[in-house]
């Protein structure tokens, strides 16, 4: 039996901030019958914290509003909404609130923290609370970090001059049937478990019945679209997430006037051939053969 979930924005419940001032939402985990992904709404005062610790798992993500300081052993950085990155397993890491609001973020962890071991996560000693500086995407030393604006998924915009960015395959753009796919966490970045990037349908996007050999995750920002998950169809909203577990046929039809645009995560990466399986494509063939 193939597992998916769907979980609405009015449902999810607000879990109290902890006494640091920093709170998560678990949206997806182990609970769920995840394998390869733990994907949560974080949130943090302007004088919250969270302390020094490692994972034994990647976690990747991607600021939806406000600012944060997120502390690495090679510096302090502040984030701000657009800003996205990786932090491999192993590496020690502490976040700060900024701003006048604090910050709130999407994660990825893969594969999925397990409960028995202590989520997987160790403390570690405190790291030196520098003054944080913006991430500079154009610098050839930011191997970790990126800049996503919503601007970026328009084709007609991709200009170097518009980007402003370097012109390096970070830039590009997937385009096909009214679906546009921009990269944001991926093997270019140096992900090895995980992919979170971002996609967008135009009014006419539609993408037909299929599955992976991976699990998919999708938080809804922008418009409404009706997701298909083994036969079953929910309309989705901005704040709405769903998961597709290996296996699940699922697919997608933009339901609005305007653009559909939602943040979207694979674990594990997918294999370099037959990550999509098309159910038109298999049905196809069996008619094919009982002519």
């Amino acid at each position: 039996m193939t597992r998916y979930l769907v979980r609405r924005a009015a449902d999810l419940a607000e879990p109290p901030y902890d006494e640091l001032g920093h709170r998560r939402r678990t949206v997806v985990g182990e609970d769920d019958g995840s394998v390869h992904t733990g994907f949560g709404l974080c949130e943090i005062r302007p004088d919250g914290r969270v302390a020094a610790h490692v994972h034994s798992y990647e976690e990747s993500f991607h600021v939806l509003d406000g600012r944060v300081i997120l502390d690495v052993p090679e510096g302090s950085y502040l984030l701000e909404e657009g800003d996205y990155g990786l932090l491999p397993a192993g590496v020690p890491h502490a976040w700060r609130g900024a701003g006048d609001t604090g910050g709130r973020w999407a994660d990825m962890l893969a594969p999925v923290p397990r409960a028995r071991y202590g989520h997987d996560t160790q403390a570690v000693p405190a790291l030196p609370a520098r003054d944080p500086v913006r991430v500079d995407v154009r610098d050839p030393r930011t191997r970790s970090f990126g800049h996503f604006e919503p601007e970026q998924m328009d084709p007609g915009k991709q200009s170097q001059d518009l980007l402003a960015v370097s012109a390096s395959m970070r830039t590009a753009l997937l385009v096909y049937s009214g679906i546009t796919v921009k990269m944001m966490v991926d093997g270019d970045l140096g992900a090895v478990a995980s992919t979170m990037f971002m996609v967008r349908y135009a009014p006419d996007g539609v993408a037909g019945s299929h599955d992976h050999p991976f699990e998919e995750t999708y938080l809804i920002l922008e418009g409404v679209v009706d997701a298909t998950f083994d036969g079953s169809t929910y309309r989705l909203v901005p704040g709405d997430c769903a998961w597709a577990g290996a296996g699940c046929v699922h697919g997608f039809a933009n339901a609005g006037q305007g653009p559909v645009r939602w943040l979207e995560t694979q674990a594990p990466q997918p294999p370099v051939r037959h990550s999509y399986r098309f159910t038109r494509d298999w049905d196809y063939l069996r008619e094919a053969l009982g002519s």
